[in-house]
């Protein structure tokens, strides 16, 4: 069984036993959170979708910890004006696992 939520814009597809990076919560890690915006709900023949929700799906995850994504470079550069900037970042993301989809 495989769902499809949405957190804050983003839409993750996610199944029971899988770790997803999502963006930064204030969640310690070891608690329980719940995703109610599920968007779809398939399960191996059939599959059921929202409009735009599904009322009453749920989908319960565990909080593993902060994780940093991929580094990001971000280089600006002006032809003929010696300008040049190299600048980057880390984004932050919250690891979790998925406990339960309850349809």
């Amino acid at each position: 069984m495989y769902a499809i939520i949405r957190d804050r814009g983003m839409q993750y597809r996610v199944e029971q036993g899988k770790t997803v990076d999502i963006d930064l919560i204030d969640a310690d890690p070891g608690s329980t959170i719940e995703l109610g915006e599920v968007l779809l709900i398939g399960d191996g023949d059939s599959t059921k979708v929202g409009t735009p929700l599904i009322s009453g799906a749920l989908v319960k995850a565990e909080v593993i910890g902060e994780h940093k994504g991929d580094k990001i470079v971000v280089f600006r550069y002006r032809n003929k004006k010696r300008y040049r900037r190299r600048t980057g970042h880390r984004q932050r993301y919250t690891r979790i696992r998925i406990d339960s989809i309850i349809a």
